[in-house]
């Protein structure tokens, strides 16, 4: 049945290289362009934050490689990642680079397509569900909603050498943006937290942390920007985390899905005015 499905599909080709987002866990969400990469591809190079479970639906005899790189943690260098995809490809393989997420929201993607044309080594971009969207979405927290933004800003906690981007304009972002998005912010979460108080910011505002985002591991902590650093260090909460700030974290009360499933009863719109109607 999942061979009809997929058979209109493009067909990998040898000597070509797929850069597939596995979304942000869960695999149900991964696409079906990239369910046909898996069960297709000869050698599959992925990323530590690749479920398990999404694993498994590689053909059986595809050879599996780790290409992980988790913040202060032993890591390939990414230049040795994109030569290694250069080299698999050129020895006739069909290769899927499997990312977390979506490959090109801070996962490097764009690094490791550059190189491929380097090399001319044919290649399609398949896009995945980012974390920062569909990880919130499983955490019940919407990122964007009508009656508290019309905006969001993502941006990643740390640069290439694994300290606060100076590249961010906090005093933009914190004064601009009513819902700020972070990937790979736990870390710094201090810092920021700061900088964004600095920039104007309430210390009361809303922030949940939502780790392991969509997988049976799933872990949400809500909080607000001033205790953010204290509560994240108290709860023993780990990366990989999603870390949003902003009004949208307080309708997890009303839009935790996965809570009202295991019995968490919600509660109504906490910004809906009394008496007022839905209008289209």
């Amino acid at each position: 049945m999942i061979e009809t499905v997929l058979s209109h599909l493009p067909a990998m080709d040898p000597g070509s290289v797929w850069l597939v987002g596995a979304g942000p866990g869960d695999p149900g969400l991964l696409t079906l362009l990239a369910v046909k990469g898996l069960m297709e591809a000869d050698v599959i190079v992925h990323d530590a934050l690749v479920d398990a479970e999404c694993l498994k639906l590689a053909r059986p005899g595809a050879v599996l490689e780790y290409a992980g790189k988790r913040g202060g943690k032993p890591s390939a260098k990414q230049r040795d990642i994109s030569l290694r995809l250069v080299e698999l490809a050129q020895a006739g393989n069909r290769v899927l680079r499997l990312k977390g997420g979506d490959p090109f929201v801070f996962g490097r993607g764009g690094e490791e397509a550059l190189t491929l044309v380097e090399y001319n080594v044919p290649f399609r971009i398949v896009p995945g569900i980012s974390a920062g969207i569909g990880g919130l979405a499983y955490a019940g927290i919407p990122v964007t909603h009508r009656d508290i933004n019309h905006a969001v800003t993502f941006l990643t906690g740390h640069n290439s050498s694994g300290l606060v981007p100076d590249a961010i304009n906090w005093d933009a972002i914190g004064k601009g943006s009513p819902v700020i998005v972070m990937y790979m912010a736990m870390k710094h979460i201090a810092e920021i937290s700061a900088n964004l108080i600095a920039a104007g910011r309430s210390r009361n505002e809303p922030v949940a942390f939502v780790c392991n985002a969509s997988t049976n591991a799933q872990e949400v902590l809500e909080t607000t920007l001033g205790e953010a650093p204290a509560a994240a260090l108290t709860s023993g909460i780990e990366p990989p985390a999603i870390v949003v700030v902003g009004e949208v974290v307080r309708l997890r009360g009303s839009l935790d899905w996965l809570g009202a499933l295991a019995g968490r009863r919600l509660h109504p719109d906490p910004f809906r005015r009394s008496g007022s109607k839905e209008t289209a």
